[in-house]
């Protein structure tokens, strides 16, 4: 009867839901250079409002979003939105020469849009050079009514997970890395909240603390903001209850940890149901097939409120090993979309266009010509790179326009439309006896979309490589939600694996881990016209080329067409 009750107040809470205005929110963003003290050391990072992490964005389903960014630092910059849907406002999204210029030093541009059909945590950062280290923020969107498909929580407390780059200049790091071919540093320390936690030199008052009262419960808003890391993620003897991922309601998933890819957010409740007492949070890198790596641990403290002195010092988790695809699998693969849930999309059933998309590193030769490339310092005396379907994506850099305005004005030499179907030849894809083999280590470089009619749907096949080695690749696409059908390791079959298919409850995120030495199957519909940008959410592999695009045609209507840019769109 309680059950029935509940879910009758649900009903009528979305009916007024539907009848309440919509407010336009409006915020500026300043993004300016800030002296902050991590590690011991004073440094200058780029950050909005003096802010690290940046200002948290809060609206209610419906409402239109209003930035007013004035880029006062020293550096060229774009915002991107991760994961709002951007319906039929492309120009708002955000990656820098795909849907905008930069905008440069002294110059501002205002990102108008709405934040529709989804509710839930999602995120926004810089989408220039690797700027996203320090400039981001969560983008929490409430449901109109005032209530969620389940007990409203007694707060709602934003887990960012972040790194620290203990240099100068983070900038600097990916320039060298660019001039020399190689690996970038790696990052010196995890954050939760921005703060590296206790573990580290100078660092003892530098931990997240969160206080609870015994009994009650609260929505963690979870985003991974690190830049190359899928993270463990735990609350020493605590468990969570999965409630959301990127925007989506979920089935509730009953856990002891969290495991998040690089672009990913979750929403997970959990229940002060201890002892009275402090208890750690920590997270710890989850990596396979990288040698060098960040392997340290960041950790933020749950204090109860009214604890006793005696209660003083934390307990800690147990994360689990590094390389623990077995952990990160099951959390992967077993959570299930809730069926009926505010904005919940039933997944389409019949597939307009089929893709197989291969997904890895790659080599690009050493220029010896080139004096930046005189010792490239990446395998074999070459460049790192990557690809999808061995095409080595570049930005259009220096050819006068973002790949949407040359879509709008249909403009040629931007980009050209022959993003293949499928790889341009069949291997063994993750075998590890492929690692090396010089017939598939270069990929050329390109510049290529895959043209789609307007609402038809996709299916795309992700499948990871062992070129180079085997990695877990977070795959985040701009400007549409998918569902997740399935997932698994090895080399796609489609006459086994596709029976595998989850076509009732699956996932529905912007989001997807590919499995290490796997693959996994997304499929949406292509509702949405313009340009958008396809990627790995690993920072270093985006200007390595592991990343495509979408070019979605417009609809039959105005009204169903990318409207024309805004007057203060930056230009290139």
């Amino acid at each position: 009867m309680k059950l029935f009750m509940f879910l009758l107040a649900w009903a009528f809470a979305l009916l007024g839901s539907s009848l309440a205005s919509a407010a336009i929110v409006e915020y500026t963003f300043k993004v300016q250079t800030t002296t902050v003290n991590r590690l011991c050391n004073k440094r200058v990072i780029v950050t909005v409002n003096g802010q690290f992490p940046g200002p948290n964005i809060n609206v209610s389903e419906g409402d239109t979003v209003v930035v007013h960014l004035l880029n006062e630092g020293p550096y060229n910059i774009t915002i991107h939105w991760h994961g709002v849907l951007q319906l039929f406002t492309a120009w708002a999204d955000g990656p820098e020469y795909v849907t905008q210029c930069p905008i440069s030093p002294g110059n501002n541009y205002t990102y108008t849009f709405n934040a529709t059909r989804q509710e839930g945590t999602l995120w926004w950062h810089a989408h220039a050079s690797v700027l996203r280290a320090t400039v981001h923020g969560a983008f929490i969107i409430q449901p109109r009514s005032g209530r969620f498909p389940f007990p409203k929580p007694y707060k709602q407390v934003p887990i960012i997970l972040g790194d620290w780059y203990d240099a100068n200049n983070v900038v600097d790091i990916e320039t060298q890395a660019l001039a020399t071919g190689g690996s970038p540093n790696i990052s010196s320390a995890f954050t939760i909240n921005g703060l590296p936690g206790d573990l580290f030199s100078c660092s003892q008052n530098q931990k997240f603390t969160m206080s609870v009262t015994q009994g009650k419960t609260y929505m963690l808003r979870m985003i991974n903001a690190a830049l190359n890391n899928h993270l463990f993620f735990k609350i020493a003897n605590h468990t969570f209850t999965v409630v959301a991922m990127d925007a989506a309601y979920t089935d509730h998933y009953v856990t002891n940890i969290i495991v998040i890819a690089p672009g990913q957010t979750i929403d997970a409740l959990f229940t002060a149901d201890q002892p009275l007492g402090s208890y750690y949070m920590a997270a710890s890198p989850y990596i396979v097939g990288v040698p060098v790596f960040d392997n340290t641990t960041t950790r933020g403290v749950v204090v109860y409120d009214n604890a006793p002195p005696s209660s003083s010092q934390p307990l800690m988790p147990t994360l689990p090993p590094f390389g623990d695809t077995e952990t990160a699998h099951k959390f992967y693969s077993n959570i299930t979309g809730k069926v009926g849930a505010p904005h919940w999309i039933p997944v389409p059933t019949t597939v307009d266009e089929h893709m197989f998309i291969t997904i890895g590193l790659n080599l690009a030769l050493c220029d010896p010509n080139n004096a930046n490339n005189a010792t490239c310092q990446g395998p074999f005396g070459h460049r790192f790179s990557s690809s999808m379907n061995n095409e080595s994506f570049v930005l259009p850099i220096g050819r006068g326009f973002s790949m949407l305005e040359a879509f709008f004005k249909n403009v040629s030499g931007v980009y050209t439309a022959d993003f293949p179907d499928n790889p341009p030849v069949t291997f063994d894809f993750a075998n590890p006896s492929i690692s090396f083999d010089p017939n598939l280590l270069f990929a050329p470089k390109s510049t290529k979309v895959k043209k789609l009619k307007f609402n038809s749907t996709v299916e795309v096949v992700f499948q990871n490589t062992a070129i180079l080695g085997v990695q877990n690749h977070p795959m985040h696409v701009h400007g549409f939600s998918f569902h997740v059908l399935a997932q698994g390791f090895g080399n796609f079959n489609s006459t086994t694996d596709s029976t595998k298919f989850n076509l009732v409850n699956p996932q529905l995120r912007n989001t997807i881990a590919v499995p290490v030495g796997g693959w996994a199957v997304i499929r949406f519909q292509a509702n949405n016209p313009g340009v958008w940008f396809v990627h790995c959410h690993i920072e270093d592999h985006v200007p390595w080329g592991l990343n495509m695009a979408f070019e979605v045609e417009n609809g039959p209507t105005s009204s169903t067409s990318l409207p024309p840019p805004p007057s203060d769109l930056p230009k290139c």
